[in-house]
C-alpha cells in the first residue's frame, strides 16, 4: 500500500517539512551526484552510518565493496556524527523519493502538532533512536546505513498515537491492478509496522539477506516516535486543531 494523502488539515506552514525535505534533496543532487557512481560511493563511505565503526567492532583498514572495482573502506574510529549525517544520504532515487513521500504525507501534521523547533528536535531523536537500533542488532557489522526511513518512522509511529482515526488514501496493487482505497490511520500504519516486523524478526536468528533494508530501523524510530509523541505535542496546538471548521469529523476525538 501506498499513502497519497490524508484527510487532516493543517493550520500553519510546515516550515521545517520543508526543510528537512530541501535538505535531503540538496545532499542526493549536490554530494552524492544524483546517483552518480563515484559520489554516491563517497558519500555512503564518508557519511554512512557504519555500525562496526561506531562500536568499535571493526579493525582499521577493513573493506566493504560498493560495486565492481569500488571499496568502502571502513573501521579504526568512533563516527559518532555519522548517527545524524546518515539520515540525509540515500541509495537510490526510488529511496529518496519514497522517503520523502512518506515524509510529506505525515510530516506535516506532526509539526503542526508541535511547532517548528520541537519537531526538528524530534525528527533529529527519531533518527537517532532508529539508528542506534540498527547497531544494536548488528553492532560488527561493516555495511553502511543510510536514509531518513528511520526518522521518518517515528513520525509515523506519532501520526499513529495522535490521529489514528484519520483517513489515508492509499494505492493498492492487486497483481496487474490498481485501485485506491481509504482506510484509518491505525490500519495503515499497523500493517506498514507489522510488515517491518516480519521482515526483521528473522535476524534475531542469525538469518541475513533482507534485500539492504534497515528493518530494525524502522522499528526503533517507529517505537520512538510512538512513546514520546506527547511530550512534544503541545495541548493548546492540538485543540486549535480539533476545532478547525474544516477538519473532518474523524479528528474530533478526545
Amino acid at each position: 500500500m501506498i499513502p497519497y494523502r490524508d484527510e487532516n488539515p493543517t493550520l500553519k506552514t510546515p516550515y521545517i517539512t520543508y526543510a528537512i525535505v530541501a535538505a535531503n534533496l540538496a545532499v542526493w543532487l549536490l554530494l552524492e551526484g544524483a546517483g552518480s557512481g563515484l559520489p554516491l560511493a563517497r558519500s555512503v563511505c564518508d557519511l554512512g552510518l557504519v555500525p562496526g565503526e561506531l562500536t568499535g567492532r571493526l579493525a582499521a583498514g577493513t573493506t566493504f565493496a560498493m560495486g565492481p572495482d569500488l571499496y568502502c573502506e571502513v573501521g579504526g574510529a568512533h563516527h559518532y556524527l555519522h548517527v545524524l549525517t546518515s539520515m540525509f544520504v540515500h541509495a537510490s532515487w526510488m529511496h529518496i523519493l519514497g522517503n520523502m513521500w512518506f515524509f510529506w504525507i505525515f510530516g506535516n501534521n506532526i509539526e503542526d502538532s508541535m511547532g517548528r523547533w520541537r519537531f526538528a528536535a524530534f525528527y533529529l531523536m527519531c533518527g537517532t533512536a532508529a539508528a542506534l537500533a540498527q547497531v544494536a542488532m548488528d553492532p560488527a557489522s561493516p555495511v553502511p546505513v543510510v536514509g531518513a526511513s528511520g526518522a521518518i518512522s517515528g513520525v509515523m509511529g506519532a501520526y499513529l498515537v495522535l490521529y489514528p482515526r484519520v483517513r489515508v488514501y492509499t494505492l493498492v496493487f492487486l497483481g496487474f491492478f490498481l485501485t485506491t482505497i481509504a482506510l484509518p490511520a491505525w490500519a495503515m500504519l499497523g500493517y506498514w509496522i507489522v510488515l517491518q516486523a516480519l521482515n526483521a524478526l528473522p535476524q534475531l536468528a542469525g538469518v541475513q539477506g533482507n534485500g539492504g533494508v534497515a528493518f530494525w530501523a524502522h522499528i526503533g524510530g517507529f517505537a520512538m516516535g510512538a512513546a514520546t509523541i506527547r511530550l512534544f505535542a503541545r495541548p493548546g496546538y492540538l485543540e486549535s486543531r480539533r476545532q478547525n471548521p474544516w477538519a473532518p469529523q474523524n479528528l474530533r476525538w478526545g
